[in-house]
């Protein structure tokens, strides 16, 4: 029971990691390069597992978000550079939740211009009406439904041996087997699930004698995001790599599973997508909001009504409002935005993940909680891999442009 009150946190965070822009990533892996690339899903999950129990660890023993500590501990300037970078990167990555979203319903044969409106007026509604645990309920509910996943990959009817091996690491040193790595990795350890998840262990008021507890949240979010992977790869490495296809976007693999896995498959491929494109629909504008408001000292928390944090809720209104409408305006590519998304989050996570390893091993902060050797150990490997990773990614892009 005391575990079932502390569960959240860490389980939606993950979670909302395998969004419109992870599922789609795993999905054009899986097509693209089979079963090679599975092993890195174990890789991802560490490295995730790692920097959110740090994330979480700090929430838990300071009873502040990452923006606050920031702004004590390196100044109101750094502070709000990385808020607004966080900001550009959101609004990015919300109007890709929001493509996600209409990519789904399409495969219903719903407009997204009913799909998109209907989706962001859903998202308002549970937050700017809910308390905080009636909405961390409906986000945990939303988590149970990535089974769909598991599901459809078992109904491709994989080759279980070459899943298997799969897992056993292998490089290609070429371009494209290089980027689809750093991409599945990238995608999964991100700026804003570091200040989600010790924001919002700081609004449900969770504290040092919950450590262990939380702990086993963060570990059960990882592993359920790691199978998710997992499955998303081999569904579409299954069908669509086996058939010698190709798709541009997790829509695409829905549909491509329909003659090759059956008409459920890719009916329960779609509704994980659109689950996901919801969920992370808000858990994203939240996290903004959050890192806005610790930053500038606002009023904040799902339990506060509007009129009690009106800058909170006015951010998080604001990102929704603007995700949607981005995905909407006819005519407009979406492709510059989440280029500029992804380079922003890749030029950010390189502070964040540094903040975050200072901030732990503060002792005057974090006292007999600060990270220990195996914990630095740990963090500083994971680092190291994200930053390289990162910048092997960004320079890319770059390049590619």
């Amino acid at each position: 029971m005391a575990f079932l009150a502390v569960l959240g946190p860490g389980l939606i965070a993950a979670s909302a990691d395998n969004d419109a822009q992870g599922i789609t990533t795993y999905s054009i892996i899986g097509a693209r390069f089979g079963y090679e690339l599975l092993w890195l899903t174990l890789i991802a999950g560490v490295a995730l597992l790692v920097t959110q129990e740090i994330g979480a660890r700090l929430g838990m023993v300071t009873g502040k978000g990452l923006s606050a500590l920031i702004r004590e501990r390196h100044g109101v300037r750094a502070a709000a550079a990385v808020m607004l970078l966080l900001l550009v990167a959101n609004l990015g990555t919300t109007a890709a939740e929001f493509a996600g979203m209409a990519a789904a319903m399409e495969v219903f044969h719903v407009s997204r211009y009913i799909a998109v409106p209907l989706g962001a007026a859903l998202v308002l509604v549970l937050i700017l009406r809910g308390s905080y645990r009636r909405i961390e309920r409906v986000f945990l509910v939303m988590s149970l439904f990535y089974v769909t996943y598991v599901i459809s990959g078992i109904l491709a009817h994989p080759d279980w041996g070459e899943a298997v091996h799969g897992l056993v690491p292998s490089v290609q040193w070429n371009g494209r087997f290089l980027l689809a790595a750093v991409a599945l990795v990238g995608t999964t350890v991100t700026p804003w699930g570091q200040y989600f998840i010790q924001a919002y262990v700081v609004d449900k008021a969770l504290g040092p004698e919950d450590l262990n507890f939380e702990r086993a949240d963060v570990a059960l979010g990882t592993t359920a995001t790691v199978i998710v992977m997992f499955f998303i790869v081999v569904a579409t490495a299954a069908t669509i790599h086996v058939s010698g296809g190709s798709i541009t976007d997790a829509g695409d693999a829905a549909k491509a599973l329909e003659p090759l896995a059956g008409r459920f498959a890719a009916t329960l491929f779609a509704f994980g997508l659109l689950n996901a494109s919801l969920l992370a629909a808000g858990v994203l504008p939240l996290s903004t909001a959050y890192a806005t408001c610790e930053a500038l000292g606002f009023e904040m928390g799902l339990d506060r009504g509007v009129r009690e944090a009106p800058v909170f809720y006015g951010v998080f209104t604001g990102g929704i409002v603007l995700g949607a409408v981005l995905v909407l305006l006819p005519g407009v590519s979406l492709v510059p935005v989440l280029f500029l998304s992804a380079a922003v989050n890749g030029v950010l996570l390189a502070p964040i993940l540094i903040f975050l390893y200072r901030l732990a091993n503060d002792r005057e902060l974090m006292g007999d909680l600060a990270n220990s050797r195996l914990s630095n150990v740990l963090a500083i490997a994971t680092i190291a891999m994200l930053l390289t990773l990162t910048t092997v990614l960004f320079v890319t892009m770059l390049v590619a442009r």
